[in-house]
């Protein structure tokens, strides 16, 4: 687990799962030859034959009055035949919380960036065949504007077989369950949760998505969600994902994104970024790279 002091705000990391050889296709553009050109991602966040590395992980902040978690990662016995990896998947995720300090009833608040299935898995637990919120204390905030792409993705024609099916799991057994438990606040996409910690939006890989801004004592963190899915992206923020809702509002927002960063000198937290799993932002030409503490050494 690493952790991060911002002001008064600790942020801590707990990892589910790592995914050494990335997701194949996810980012089409991101090809072996072309991180490998970019010298400043190995090793922490690709391999050695250029694949990406990929986390699953979530963040807790713990502030002056409440205890925070950004997105749930995948949970366990969940529903998601569209990807295997992750189906059925069966992990010690919460006792890692746990263990370093985070009892599911010792969170005030779960926020999700937005709804799809690698953020609001652990959202429930299965307990007597029914899926039941796993953190009973908490208020699951969820963007409004998000709910309602989800509602929307049941009936569109646009959308995916295979992606609506599993849309429409995701919803019975992690989010409609903390609904109907009345846990759930709906809000905007700047909302303030504390005097630290609140909403901005960071749209195009869903309409709704938002990311986390910490803000304390002269200091400053974003956690980023899925707008950046990985640090190459830095390098070449026009990379986008094949799973992007909107690419040219995604290509807009990692660039202002990026942008905002070198002038705040914020750091900057990557929901999936392995190694490192974060750092400050600087100009590099015309694009940018991220400087950060090594976690891991060459040989």
């Amino acid at each position: 687990m690493q952790s991060w002091t911002i002001g008064k705000v600790r942020i801590s990391q707990v990892i589910e799962q790592i995914v050494p050889e990335g997701i194949p296709g996810l980012m089409p553009d991101a090809t072996p030859e072309a991180l490998l050109a970019i010298p400043w991602l190995y090793p922490e966040f690709i391999t050695e034959k250029g694949e990406p590395s990929l986390s699953l992980h979530a963040f807790i902040l713990d502030t002056p009055t409440k205890r925070i978690m950004v997105d749930t990662c995948i949970g366990n016995g969940k529903d998601l035949k569209i990807a295997p990896i992750w189906d059925q998947m069966q992990t010690d995720f919460l006792e890692k919380m746990k263990a370093a300090g985070f009892p599911p009833e010792s969170i005030d608040i779960v926020v999700c960036t937005h709804l799809h299935l690698d953020h609001v898995g652990w959202n429930t637990i299965r307990v007597d065949g029914r899926w039941v919120p796993t953190f009973p204390n908490a208020r699951y905030l969820f963007g409004r504007v998000e709910y309602d792409f989800m509602q929307a993705t049941h009936h569109s024609p646009d959308v995916d077989e295979a992606w609506r099916e599993c849309n429409a799991s995701v919803e019975r057994e992690s989010v409609q369950p903390v609904i109907d438990a009345g846990l759930v606040d709906l809000v905007e996409v700047d909302h303030r949760i504390t005097d630290e910690v609140f909403l901005t939006p960071t749209i195009g890989h869903t309409p709704g998505h938002v990311s986390i801004v910490v803000r304390s004592e002269d200091e400053s963190a974003i956690i980023t969600g899925d707008c950046v899915h990985h640090p190459c992206q830095l390098a070449h923020p026009d990379w986008g994902t094949n799973v992007d809702a909107d690419p040219e509002m995604s290509k807009r927002t990692r660039w202002k994104l990026f942008t905002d960063a070198t002038e705040d000198g914020c750091l900057v937290l990557g929901t999936h970024w392995t190694g490192a799993g974060g750092g400050t932002v600087v100009r590099d030409g015309g694009a940018f790279r991220l400087e950060f503490e090594p976690t891991v050494r060459l040989p």
